[in-house]
Parts: C-alpha cells; sequence; structure tokens
C-alpha cells in the first residue's frame, strides 16, 4: 500500500532503525554520571549531537535535543523573545507557518506582547519586502518556515534572514520540512526541527541557538541541554535521529532528482485527468517530493476516505476532514480553493509504478464523490425566459454543496446576471472565489446577511 504523507512523518529509516536497537543496548545509563556505563552514553550523546550539528550548520554547543520539533519552536520562541525583553514586544511571522509557531504567537499575544503576520502571495511565499517592512524597532524575534508543510513552497531564508540581521532582528527558521534536503542558508539565528519528518524515530526535536544571539529558556532550571530541554535524554532516539539525518542527507541529492520528476508528473498529469483542479504551491521553487492539489465539488473527508480504499494513504488541508469546519490557514492566506484539497508527499523509495497507479486510479475516486454528491457536469443551459437574479439558501451545508449549488444554477440566469448564495461556511469565503476564477465569471464580493455571508457572482458567459 503505497504511503503519501511523508510530511506528516517519515517512515522510519532502516539506518535509524539499527541505530536505534544498537543504542538500546548502549546508550541506556545517565549520560551525566562518571561511571562506565554513565560515560559510554555521554560518548553517544556528543556523537550524535555533533553528527546533528554538522547537518543543521552549526557548532555542537549550539544544538539542543528536545522532546518533539513542536516543543523546540516553543522553546526557541519563548526563550528568544524572553532574552531581548528589554528591546521589545514585537513578533513577526508569515501567514502560512506551521500551527506550533502560531500557537507561540497567540500566547505571545495574551501575555500582552504584539504580533505582525505578514501576507504571502497566491504561491504561498512571503516577499523578502513585505517581510522587512514588518519589522521594527522594537521587533524581538522574527519567524519564517524554510518551506511549507501543506503546499511545498520554499521561503525565501537567506534573503529575509539577510533583512533581519540588517535590522538586528533573530530569525528563527522552522526547518521541519526541509533539513532532511540539506542545510538551511542565510544567517539564521534560531533553527527548529523534527527527527520524525526525515525518518527519525518519534519524540526527538532539534532547536539550535547561534552564539550572541540573546536566549532565556523559560521554564524551572535543569542542568541538562544547557538548561534548554528539561528531563533525562533519550539517548537511543537522539543517535537513531542522527544517524538517520546524516543518511538521508548522503541520499538527498540523488534521490531529490528523482522525486521531483516524479511530483512534475503528478503536477501535469492531475490537471489533465482530472477536470476543475487547481494546482497550488510554486512550481518551481518547492520541496522535491511535495505536491498539493484542489477539486471543486468535492468532500476533502470522502475523497481522502476513497484514496485509502484504494490502497493510498494521501492528506488534506480541507476543511471537511477538520473537526473545526475551516480550512486550512495556509490555504485560506494563499486564497486558493480549499475544497477536495490533496495533498501528496512521497518518501524515499517511491516507485514511478505507485506514482502511475496513484494516477490511474485518482480520475475514478473523483467521479465517484462527485456523482455521490450530485456535483454537475457542466453548468445548467438556460431557460427561455432566464431570472436576472437567483438566490441559493446553502446555509448550514457544507463545503462542497454551496459551490455545487451555485454551479447548478448560474446558468439559470442571463449574462450579466447574478447569482447570490447565502452560505454561514468558512470555507465559501474561498472557494466561491476560486469556483469563478477557474470558471471565467465575475466574483463580486462578499456581503453581510442575517446569517453568514452572501457571495453574489455575476454571469460572464
Amino acid at each position: 500500500m503505497p504511503y503519501f504523507d511523508a510530511a506528516s512523518a517519515a517512515p522510519l529509516h532502516p539506518v535509524a532503525r539499527q541505530a536505534l536497537l544498537a543504542a538500546l543496548d548502549e546508550g541506556w545509563a545517565d549520560p551525566a554520571r562518571l561511571y562506565r556505563e554513565g560515560r559510554r552514553a555521554r560518548l553517544l550523546l556528543d556523537a550524535a549531537r555533533e553528527a546533528a550539528a554538522q547537518a543543521v550548520g552549526c557548532r555542537p554547543d549550539e544544538l539542543t535535543f528536545t522532546s518533539s520539533g513542536t516543543r523546540a519552536v516553543h522553546s526557541g520562541i519563548s526563550g528568544a523573545l524572553a532574552g531581548r525583553r528589554r528591546v521589545g514586544r514585537h513578533l513577526v511571522v508569515s501567514a502560512v507557518e506551521h500551527s506550533s509557531v502560531l500557537h507561540s504567537a497567540t500566547d505571545h499575544e495574551s501575555r500582552g506582547g504584539s504580533v505582525a503576520e505578514v501576507p504571502v502571495d497566491r504561491s504561498g511565499a512571503v516577499s523578502p519586502a513585505a517581510y522587512g517592512a514588518a519589522l521594527r524597532e522594537d521587533t524581538a524575534l522574527a519567524c519564517l518556515q524554510s518551506a511549507n508543510h501543506e503546499v511545498g513552497t520554499e521561503q525565501p531564508v537567506a534573503e529575509v534572514a539577510g533583512l533581519c540581521r540588517d535590522a538586528g532582528v533573530p530569525l528563527l527558521v522552522d526547518a521541519a520540512q526541509s533539513l532532511g534536503q540539506g542545510a538551511v542558508p542565510g544567517a539564521w539565528s534560531l533553527l527548529a526541527a523534527s527527527a520524525h519528518k526525515w525518518g527519525g524515530p518519534a519524540g526527538v526535536g532539534l532547536l539550535a541557538v547561534r552564539k550572541g544571539v540573546r536566549f532565556a529558556a523559560q521554564g524551572p532550571a535543569d542542568e541538562r541541554e544547557s538548561g534548554r530541554a528539561a528531563g533525562f535524554e533519550n539517548i537511543p532516539a537522539i543517535v537513531a535521529a542522527a544517524a538517520s539525518l546524516r543518511a538521508v542527507r548522503a541520499e538527498a541529492a540523488e534521490e531529490s532528482v528523482r522525486l521531483r520528476a516524479l511530483v512534475d508528473r503528478i503536477r501535469s498529469r492531475v490537471p489533465a485527468l482530472v477536470p476543475d483542479v487547481e494546482v497550488v504551491g510554486d512550481p518551481v521553487r518547492r520541496l522535491p517530493h511535495v505536491v498539493t492539489f484542489s477539486c471543486l465539488y468535492v468532500d476533502g473527508e470522502s475523497l481522502l476516505h476513497e484514496l485509502d480504499r484504494a490502497g493510498f494513504s494521501v492528506s488534506s488541508g480541507s476543511s471537511c476532514t477538520s473537526s473545526t469546519l475551516t480550512p486550512s490557514h495556509v490555504l485560506k492566506a494563499m486564497g486558493v480553493l480549499s475544497e477536495g484539497n490533496v495533498r501528496v508527499s512521497l518518501p524515499t523509495g517511491t516507485t514511478a509504478q505507485d506514482v502511475d497507479r496513484f494516477l490511474d486510479v485518482l480520475p475514478g475516486v473523483v467521479a465517484g464523490v462527485r456523482e455521490k454528491l450530485g456535483a454537475p457536469a457542466a453548468a445548467a443551459p438556460s431557460p427561455a425566459a432566464p431570472a436576472a437574479s437567483l438566490v441559493v439558501d446553502a446555509l448550514g451545508r457544507r463545503c462542497p454543496i454551496p459551490v455545487i449549488e451555485l454551479a447548478k444554477v448560474i446558468g439559470g440566469v442571463p449574462v450579466g446576471g447574478t447569482v447570490t448564495v447565502l452560505s454561514d461556511d468558512e470555507a465559501a469565503r474561498l472557494d466561491i472565489p476560486a469556483w469563478c476564477a477557474m470558471r471565467e465569471q465575475e466574483y463580486v464580493g462578499e456581503e453581510p446577511a442575517d446569517r453568514g455571508s452572501a457571495y453574489v457572482v455575476r454571469r460572464l458567459s
């Protein structure tokens, strides 16, 4: 069964498994102790730190092992903000950061700090100029991911790091998705990553804090990991994480070329095979193994279930797969279609045969879900005496029903006429304008309604 969700968690690398089993026998003792077993554990921990630091591009004494990538992000942000409290309490983030960064930003605001959120373009990338304009004299910290976790778009980290350096602001980079591909370029100040993203075991994160960065670890003091990560180190998992990082880096140059070719095939073939699909994310500046697309008139949860039944494990940023019933903050910030969203992220070793079978299966799966939802094959023909305007009441109905109902009736108004869709689904704010762009109709705008909002569309053809 092909597993196509490496961006969530990569399968355990064989080298990680070997290192983990070996370290279970050799690295169980307390590395802080001076007896033989403790010294052996300390040697393993030091060797893992040196290997990981080399991969990150920092000094070993600048790198801390944490209990997860999320913990690394939270500790990095809180420590940097506390260390620069005298400068100010202003935090800058991009609109598409991982939730761990955005949750830290929300917590910072709740404690009296301020946050600036830099918007992204339709590909999901920030503009270095816009990011630089968000920096202020009282900015204590800036955060920017190296590559997006949902659409794969790479961010201009080196350019932004240069702007932050010129402004005297430290930059924290969330490198969870990219560190297995290579070191992050630019003069960043802090870096966080997570081992299970590159084929290491879960429960190991990395936090690098360069010398000279003001940093004050928060929470009760602890003697381990330079006081930045409390608790007994999980040495077997740390050893496995460092070993697998070195292994995937050795394979990265060749494997990235191969996976990029497979992803390029998906990017080009899906729109040709499946009608009404939007491939999102930057087509060039992107991770080599990630591709994301959204399908009109499709319930994301049903689509994922049907693909799973067909033998493919994929993920989605669609609101239909979330208990919150709100679209992914990444897709929302990009302004792209959110319904029927599919993220394919290929793990190391994915074969061309796996990708070809996915492309064979996908059209039938999408067509089947659309048929169950009653999606139109095309706009309905105009009646002899079409109404000048129509109102579609989709209140209480979730994605993609509001868009399906719009598509069914748009042919019922003359060219120049309007259709008003009443909806209280947050996804409609993205998906109706996206439908208009794909169908070459005019999105007039959003108006307040008694419940939810009224989305007005003008028929152009």
